[in-house]
C-alpha cells in the first residue's frame, strides 16, 4: 500500500465518511445482537466510537433497540496521563449518551485483584515481564475484556466486537486480519477465534495514520470531547500508535505502542512516558514513576557473567535461586549448567514497595491538582499483598504496615490479619542477630517457628508434620551455590555409573 494512499481519495471526504456512516447504520440495525465497542481512548478507538455514535445520531430513536457498550481496560498500570484521559472521556460520553437518549453504556473493566501486575510482582514475586515470560497481557487486559464479552455473549447469544484495527498498524496486523476475513459468514463481520459467538468488525480497517487524524480534526467529537487535545497528547510523547483493546496474543503488546503501562519492561525503553517528561516541565511529577519503571527492567541491571541478558537472568541477583515451590531447577549443559533463578527475593520486594508508596507520596505532595488524588496502588492490592506475603510466604515480620506508615506517613488503614504468633517483630529481629544475618538460617528458623505457632493457636489437628517437611526441604540449600555443588555431585556420580564396566577375569 502505498504512503501516499487516502480512503478519502475517491469520493472526498464527505462522501466516504457519510459511506462508512450508512454501511454501519445498515450492521446496526440488520438484527439485535448487542454492540461492543473497544476503547482505548487513543485515537484510532476514538475515530471508531465517534463514527458508530455519528450512525446513532442518524437513526430514528425507534430503531435503537439494542445496546452499545462502550468498554477500556484499565491495568490500574496504565500511563497516568492517558488513564485520566480515558477516565473523563467515559464520563463526558456517559452524560451525552443519556441526556441524548443514545444507548451507549461505558465501562471501565480493570484485573481482579489476584492478577494485578502489583500483587504478582511485589506480592508473588513474579520477575518484571521480558519477551520469554509475558505473563502481564494475559491478566491486566485479556481476561478482563474477554470475560466481559463472554458475559455479553451468554446473555444474548451472539455480540458484535467493533475494533479500530487498521492494517496499515504493521504487517502482523494486516496478515491476522487477512486471515479473519477469510472465515468471513457475513459481510464486515469476522468470528473471533477466541470469542465464541462473537463476531468482529473493524469499520477503518483500510485508513492510513493520516486518515485518522484528518477525519479527528475535520469531524467534531460527537459525545463532546475536544479532538485537538487528543492530538496534543500525542504529540507530547513520540510517534507510534495507541494502545489497542487487547482480546488475544496477537493484539500486539501495549509496550510495542504509543501508550501502554508505565511499568513496562516489554520494551527496551518507556519513550511515550520520557517524552512527555522532556517536553513538558508540568510533568515532572512523573519522573519517580521513569525511575521505578527502570528499576524493575532487567536490561538495565547489567550482565551477569554466565548469562546473556537476552534470557532474562540478568536480574538474578534480586531474585531467590529456589522457585515458587522452593525446588531448585537447572538449565543448560556442562560448564554452561546453571541454576534458575525463581522469584523476587523478600528484600526486593520490600524495596520495590517502598519505591512505589515513596513515589505516591511526591506525587500527591508535589504534583499539580489533578494528580493529588493518585493511586499507583490500590488499598485491595496492598491487602492482598500483604495477605500473600505474611500467609503464603510465611513472612510474619508484617512487614507492609511498616513500609507504608514509613513512605505516607500515616497508619496504614488495612484490616487486622488475625495472625497469633508468640514472636513480635523486635523477637525475629533478635533471631536474625542471632543468626548473625545468615539469611537462610534465620528464614529456615523463622518459617519453623511459624508452623509451631500455628499448631499451638489452631484448635484443628492441622498438618504440622507434613508443613515441618516441606519447611526443610525449602532450606535443603543454604545458597546457590551449595545447590549447584549438589548438582554437579550428582552429575559426575551418573557418569561415572553410566561408564562400562571392564570384565572381571576369574583363575
Amino acid at each position: 500500500m502505498s504512503s501516499r494512499f487516502s480512503v478519502f481519495e475517491a469520493e472526498g471526504f464527505a462522501k466516504t465518511i457519510q459511506r462508512h456512516i450508512d454501511d454501519i447504520k445498515d450492521l446496526f440495525l440488520e438484527d439485535d445482537v448487542p454492540w461492543i465497542v473497544g476503547y482505548s481512548g487513543g485515537k484510532d478507538s476514538t475515530a471508531v466510537l465517534q463514527l458508530i455514535w455519528m450512525a446513532l445520531e442518524q437513526l430514528p430513536s425507534s430503531s435503537l433497540n439494542k445496546q452499545v457498550h462502550v468498554i477500556s481496560t484499565d491495568t490500574l498500570v496504565e500511563n497516568p496521563i492517558v488513564s485520566a484521559w480515558v477516565a473523563n472521556s467515559h464520563e463526558v460520553m456517559q452524560k451525552t449518551a443519556r441526556k441524548t437518549g443514545l444507548p451507549f453504556i461505558s465501562h471501565k473493566l480493570t484485573p481482579e485483584v489476584a492478577n494485578t501486575f502489583w500483587v504478582n510482582l511485589i506480592g508473588k514475586g513474579y520477575p518484571a515481564p521480558r519477551p520469554k515470560f509475558r505473563w502481564c497481557t494475559e491478566r491486566l487486559k485479556i481476561r478482563p475484556s474477554n470475560q466481559f464479552i463472554i458475559d455479553v455473549t451468554n446473555k444474548s447469544g451472539k455480540s458484535v466486537l467493533v475494533l479500530g484495527a487498521r492494517k496499515a498498524e504493521s504487517s502482523t496486523r494486516a496478515a491476522t486480519m487477512a486471515r479473519h476475513e477469510k472465515h468471513r459468514t457475513r459481510d464486515k463481520l469476522s468470528p473471533s477465534g477466541s470469542l465464541p459467538g462473537c463476531n468482529i468488525y473493524t469499520p477503518i480497517e483500510i485508513w492510513t495514520n493520516d486518515d485518522v487524524w484528518l477525519f479527528l480534526m475535520q469531524a467534531k467529537n460527537p459525545w463532546g470531547f475536544n479532538n485537538q487535545d487528543l492530538l496534543n497528547m500525542y504529540q507530547g510523547a513520540s510517534a507510534d500508535g495507541e494502545c489497542p483493546l487487547v482480546v488475544d496474543t496477537s493484539t500486539p503488546s501495549c509496550g510495542d505502542s504509543r501508550f501502554g503501562c508505565w511499568v513496562c519492561t516489554l520494551v527496551e525503553q518507556d519513550k511515550s512516558m520520557t517524552a512527555m517528561i522532556q517536553n513538558d516541565a508540568e510533568k515532572d511529577w512523573m519522573q519517580p514513576l521513569l525511575n521505578i519503571r527502570n528499576s524493575l527492567d532487567f536490561r538495565l541491571m547489567g550482565k551477569d557473567g554466565a548469562s546473556e541478558d537476552t534470557e532474562g537472568l540478568s536480574d538474578r541477583k534480586l531474585r531467590d535461586f529456589r522457585r515458587m515451590n522452593g525446588n531448585v531447577q537447572f538449565m543448560g549443559e556442562g560448564e554452561n549448567r546453571r541454576v534458575i533463578p525463581g522469584p523476587y527475593t523478600q528484600e526486593a520486594r520490600k524495596n520495590w514497595l517502598k519505591m512505589l508508596l515513596d513515589a505516591q507520596s511526591y506525587i500527591q505532595s508535589t504534583g499539580p491538582k489533578e494528580v493529588r488524588d493518585i493511586e499507583l496502588v490500590t488499598i485491595h492490592e496492598l491487602e492482598e499483598i500483604r495477605r500473600i506475603w505474611v500467609f503464603e510466604k510465611g513472612e510474619i515480620e508484617d512487614f507492609l504496615p511498616i513500609i507504608y506508615q514509613s513512605s505516607l506517613g500515616k497508619e496504614y488503614p488495612g484490616k487486622a490479619l488475625g495472625v497469633n504468633t508468640f514472636f513480635d517483630l523486635t523477637d525475629l529481629n533478635s533471631l536474625k542477630q542471632i543468626c548473625k544475618d545468615k539469611d537462610a538460617t534465620y528464614e529456615l528458623c523463622r518459617d519453623i517457628l511459624t508452623v509451631i505457632s500455628k499448631r499451638i493457636f489452631s484448635t484443628g489437628k492441622g498438618q504440622t508434620q507434613d508443613e515441618l517437611v516441606n519447611v526443610l526441604n525449602r532450606y535443603l540449600f543454604a545458597s546457590e551455590k551449595e545447590a549447584m555443588d549438589q548438582e554437579r555431585l550428582v552429575l559426575n556420580q551418573n557418569h561415572e555409573n553410566s561408564k562400562p564396566k571392564e570384565d572381571i577375569i576369574v583363575v
